[in-house]
């Protein structure tokens, strides 16, 4: 008998990934469409790679989180706008407006903390040697105090989903 398992012809870890970052889309699409704001207390944290292949962010911000960065929509953004397979936001940080284009691919980590809902995600092209990211910094009236910091999952019991099928070969 053998106890090793077998390669899977089927990505099924690409799949999976694929479906939650969709539910990413469908929560953006949906507060898009009620007019830009999240209902009653939602508010969200989205951790992305800044170096992914498709986003944009000014090189300044792209200076100071070379790896990774993590926004807050609640109160201070605008222009939400969601595609197939990204979303931009206009967001303030020192008091400076700038847009940002962010792939869904990109995105390794969303947290509604007014409901304590979580997902987290294998990068699609992750580094080797990821350098720890500081909290959000966008110009939010609330802090990052989400007990997520730097990707890690809480332990608080409360609803979040990790999906990591380990490194690519």
């Amino acid at each position: 008998m053998n106890d090793t398992t077998p390669d899977s012809l089927i990505p099924y870890d690409e799949i999976v990934q694929e479906a939650l970052r969709a539910v990413v889309g469908r929560v953006l699409g949906e507060v898009e469409a009620a007019g830009g704001l999240p209902p009653g207390s939602h508010h969200f944290y989205i951790t992305f790679k800044t170096g992914a292949a498709g986003v944009e962010i000014p090189a300044d911000l792209r200076a100071r989180f070379p790896d990774e960065m993590t926004i807050v929509l609640q109160n201070k953004f605008w222009d939400l706008a969601v595609a197939a397979d990204h979303f931009s936001v206009g967001l303030s940080f020192n008091q400076i407006p700038a847009r940002l284009v962010i792939p869904f691919s990109a995105i390794t980590a969303f947290v509604d903390p007014a409901v304590e809902f979580g997902l987290q995600f294998q990068a699609v092209a992750e580094a080797d040697d990821a350098e720890p990211h500081g909290d959000a910094e966008n110009d939010s009236e609330q802090g990052a105090s989400t007990g997520v910091e730097g990707g890690e999952t809480p332990d608080d019991g409360s609803n979040v989903v990790t999906v990591d099928f380990g490194k690519k070969k």
